[in-house]
């Protein structure tokens, strides 16, 4: 079993048994697993995050309506499906490097508030990127949680078919 499947293994184990899952009684009772995409090797690869000259706070609002601060780190470029495409990096204030963001597949083939994407620091501004481990955010799986919504700048115009699929909550 590669080291994704494994990890995916774990993770539907986690949401049909652990007492801090986001999915309800009910629906662990009928959970079988979430949907992935298939492994993309391609969608695995080390960047440069091109840091922006001043980190600023930023307010992002939420499914809820609350207001969430996060650090404006910097960007990325990278390739997908023959297309360049940019994301913004945000620094969560308790550590961390998180992207939230949309793409074409958002509402179709996945949640339609976007998705979720940490990137592990390699040092400097290098950053391992790996789409395979795209998640959906806790409000995908139940309306008690209250999720940061992707800024306009990480709405991509190219379809991102890695990581998880869409969930339905009945």
């Amino acid at each position: 079993m590669s080291e994704l499947m494994e990890f995916r293994r774990r993770k539907d184990q986690f949401f049909k048994s652990d007492p801090h899952s986001p999915l309800s009684a009910e629906q662990k009772q009928a959970f079988a697993g979430l949907n992935y995409y298939p492994e993309n090797p391609k969608l695995r690869f080390e960047v440069t995050v091109e840091r922006f000259a001043e980190e600023q706070t930023v307010q992002m609002p939420t499914n809820t309506g609350e207001l969430r601060n996060y650090i404006r780190y910097g960007r990325f470029r990278f390739e997908v499906e023959g297309q360049w495409a940019t994301l913004t990096v945000y620094a969560s204030e308790q550590g961390g490097f998180f992207v939230p963001f949309s793409d074409l597949t958002s509402g179709d083939e996945t949640y339609g508030a976007g998705r979720y994407l940490d990137l592990e620091w390699l040092g400097g501004d290098q950053f391992y990127v790996d789409f395979n481990l795209v998640y959906n955010p806790w409000c995908a799986y139940s309306p008690h949680y209250s999720c940061p919504l992707p800024p306009e700048e990480n709405r991509l115009q190219v379809p991102i078919r890695a990581g998880e699929k869409s969930f339905s909550r009945h």
